[in-house]
């Protein structure tokens, strides 16, 4: 029975979902879908036309270009299998599945973490130093920033897999989630997970702490720089190319802090899935249009593309 616990080992659990909104299921899994293929083609529209545009050839738009394969990725590891589980009598998830769900999915947000903060480097060296800009900001080590983004991600996602596979799983097995999430897998297990915890802690404050210290540091020296610049142009100029980058952090780091800071993250009430909702399917939905909606040369670009396209 998934309410004892006894010797056996689970080999699988069950994924509940948005099972306590029975009426709602053809609402729900209809917007999520909705979104998740909104995601898809808005983040594969800004790739595109990123690569295509050569006057969007700079290290700010390859973040943002790479921002967004990253975020197609973060939500393909979660929507599909939430989108299929709603018409699913038996949810059923394999232990392996489940964990390799949460490796991928925590790599990703590693990764995002460290992005979020090359991006921010990348904003003081545009506005702190124009002038010397583009040899600051080379080809190699953009490259080397985003790929340096991903193998830390990697790694720091590898830890907590290695870890999360030493723990021992009795029963029950009910997840009240509709992902496999780090919260709710260490209320199931049958090991102390003191020490998981610390280790978690710790990363936590490698990956979360150190991104959001690089991004206000950055901004510190952003926010210097801007309160020299003379005409009130200049000045709402440095900031619009701030903004949308900034919200974007806000929105990514603030919804982060509230499921996995929060006292009853564990608990997996309606409140908390509303909150996993946000950063895990929203927020991927959000950044294109961000960064798109106040940013002059992306609508340039794409009134150049239409007139080629419809010319």
């Amino acid at each position: 029975m998934a309410g004892e616990r006894n010797s056996t080992t689970l080999t699988k659990f069950i994924l509940m979902g948005f099972s306590e909104f029975p009426k709602l299921t053809i609402v729900l899994f209809s917007a999520f879908l909705g979104i998740y293929l909104m995601t898809v083609s808005w983040n594969i529209s800004l790739i595109t036309l990123i690569r295509l545009d050569s006057h969007l050839h700079t290290p700010m738009y390859f973040f943002l270009g790479n921002l967004s394969l990253l975020d197609i990725c973060y939500v393909s590891t979660i929507a599909p299998r939430m989108l299929s589980d709603f018409f699913r009598k038996q949810k059923f998830i394999s232990f392996m599945g489940c964990t390799m769900q949460y490796f991928i999915f925590s790599s990703l947000g590693l990764t995002e973490c460290c992005l979020l903060a090359a991006m921010a480097y990348d904003r003081y060296a545009a506005i702190c130093n124009p002038l010397l800009y583009t040899a600051v900001m080379s080809p190699t080590l953009c490259v080397q920033m985003v790929a340096g983004s991903c193998i830390t991600g990697f790694f720091g996602s590898f830890i907590q897999l290695c870890a999360l596979l030493q723990l021992h799983f009795c029963g029950p097995n009910v997840i009240n989630h509709f992902f496999c999430d780090l919260p709710q897998l260490l209320i199931l297990s049958c090991s102390d997970t003191f020490f998981f915890r610390i280790m978690t802690s710790v990363l936590t404050v490698i990956f979360g702490l150190m991104s959001v210290l690089v991004i206000m540091i950055s901004y510190g020296y952003i926010v210097g720089t801007i309160l020299k610049i003379t005409s009130a142009e200049g000045r709402s100029k440095a900031f619009n190319t701030c903004a949308s980058h900034l919200t974007a952090v806000t929105l990514f780091f603030g919804s982060g802090i509230f499921v996995y800071m929060y006292p009853n993250s564990g608990d997996s009430g309606s409140q908390n899935k509303l909150a996993s909702v946000f950063y895990t399917v929203v927020i991927p939905l959000l950044n294109p249009l961000i960064y798109s909606l106040r940013n002059r040369e992306i609508k340039d670009a794409l009134s150049r593309w239409k007139k080629i396209i419809f010319s």
